[in-house]
């Protein structure tokens, strides 16, 4: 399986069908489906890797950069390959499942972050908009990002950083977050309200989250 950079476009739009694409529609098979033939015939694994690489690939790369963003992409699927066995087959959905992959790995890079954080703070605000892509544009403004956006990232706890990364950054809603990081969906509400206490009193009452967002996710 070979990872490609993502093709330019309405990056909302292409998470909104893989999240359609992921579970049975039309007789087609959803990703733990899939993933539970895979374990007997590894070819039924393309598919998963198909339906969500792209969208991994935006995440790692909207993290750490474009350096190191296909080989951690890559390395994602191959653990996901590797651990296929252990798949909550009640999880019709592997997208939070690779995610938390992802961002074990992600986690390996922190030098690398945190060059990208400091990447960001100092680039022109167009530049970090197109960076990030569509669904990132859509959901966090450049002007939120930069720079105090990223100082009040780079002083979060790594658990906290993380959260705030994959509700704002990736658009995964409570309980995906929950599931990526292993953690009830009632603990991501009040860690959320706690970062966003400390983000907002750092932007000046600026949500990073924007409030549509708040109650799309309850």
């Amino acid at each position: 399986m070979s990872v490609s950079r993502a093709d330019d476009g309405s990056a909302a739009a292409e998470r909104s069908a893989a999240a359609e694409r992921s579970t049975a529609r039309d007789g087609e098979p959803s990703d733990a489906d899939l993933i539970g033939r895979s374990v007997r015939d590894p070819g039924c694994f393309a598919p998963v890797f198909d339906r969500h690489v792209d969208e991994i690939l935006r995440y790692v790369h909207a993290r750490i950069g474009p350096d190191l963003a296909e080989d951690i992409t890559a390395e994602t699927f191959l653990a996901a390959f590797r651990h296929r066995d252990r798949y909550d087959a009640s999880r019709s959905d592997a997208r939070p499942w690779l995610y938390g992959i992802a961002v074990r790995l992600i986690g390996k890079h922190r030098r690398a972050e945190a060059r990208r954080l400091r990447l960001l703070r100092s680039a022109p605000a167009e530049v970090a908009a197109e960076d990030f892509g569509a669904r990132s544009a859509e959901r966090v403004t450049a002007e939120r990002l930069r720079p105090r956006l990223v100082a009040v990232l780079r002083g979060l706890p790594r658990q906290d950083r993380e959260l705030l990364l994959l509700v704002a950054w990736a658009g995964l809603t409570y309980e995906e977050s929950a599931q990526v990081l292993g953690i009830t969906t009632g603990a991501v509400r009040s860690r959320l309200n706690r970062i966003r206490v400390r983000v907002r009193a750092a932007l000046g009452g600026i949500n990073p989250v924007h409030a549509d967002e708040e109650d799309d996710h309850g």
